[in-house]
């Protein structure tokens, strides 16, 4: 099937979008380590596009050390490519998962104060009016590439157990158990937005550019709201996984999650 690119689409100019495409099949493994990426005019001709689009986007999977060129034999996948690491968490463990995905990635912290949260966010924390909460926005990092954008809300009180230098090190999950916060359960959606300015300059990918988004809402025993998160990922570098299981009558079968740990 031929895929024609649009010169002024969401993922930027026809090299980009070229590139975003088979860097994404390297990535995700239909294109395996060792295997043969196909000649510069054929690729053209696939994707209608000009031998030289095709050439900047090969330009730029080898400045990831995505694909090398070797003489004689052509161009071919990485066998580990450089780059390609991409984070995974599972909405069945959810908790256990934030924990190691803390240990797995470091942080930059862009932005760190005190003051009052929208209407909606203080409703889903079931603050009290004129509560503070304390917001932070973060980039997630896996070896120095940046794969997440956090905008996190914790109220006040909690917050006060630590400071920037904390969140900058500590993963936000173990710095609420440190202040004695019991995590007990948490609510979360999932959709898509495209890369406003800001957010794309943070996460390294052009304007507009697609982004997995995930609204998550923590809760303790007493189900007071301890975390607002708003997350955006860069669905090259990270993905959502979710066990399922069989449950219900022979009749009435449905898939649920499951709630067991992975190693």
């Amino acid at each position: 099937m031929v895929t024609s690119l649009s010169a002024n689409g969401p993922g930027g100019t026809k090299s980009h979008q070229l590139f975003l495409l088979l860097k994404d099949a390297i990535v995700s493994g239909r294109m395996s380590p060792g295997s043969k990426i196909p000649g510069e005019l054929r690729l053209a001709e696939e994707h209608q596009v000009s031998r030289v689009t095709v050439r900047r986007a090969l330009e730029a999977l080898t400045e990831e050390g995505l694909i090398s060129r070797k003489p004689g034999v052509g161009t071919l996948v990485c066998e580990r490519p450089v780059g390609a690491t991409v984070m995974s968490a599972s909405v069945s463990n959810l908790l256990p998962n934030m924990v190691k995905l803390g240990e797995s990635s470091r942080v930059r912290l862009l932005e760190f104060g005190y003051g009052l949260p929208s209407e909606t966010i203080q409703g889903r924390l079931k603050l009290a009016p004129g509560e503070r909460t304390q917001r932070s926005i973060r980039v997630r990092l896996a070896e120095d590439k940046p794969f997440s954008y956090l905008t996190t809300h914790v109220p006040e009180h909690i917050a006060l157990s630590y400071d920037e230098a904390d969140l900058a090190t500590t993963p936000l999950f173990a710095l609420l158990e440190r202040s004695g916060v019991h995590v007990d359960h948490a609510t979360q959606s999932i959709s898509a937005v495209l890369a406003t300015k800001d957010v794309a300059e943070a996460l390294d990918v052009s304007v507009g550019s697609p982004l997995i988004s995930l609204t998550r809402v923590v809760f303790d025993k007493n189900g007071q709201g301890v975390e607002y998160l708003h997350a955006l990922y860069r669905p090259d570098r990270y993905r959502i996984e979710i066990d399922l299981s069989r449950a219900g009558d022979e009749d009435e079968r449905y898939w649920q999650p499951m709630a067991t740990t992975k190693s």
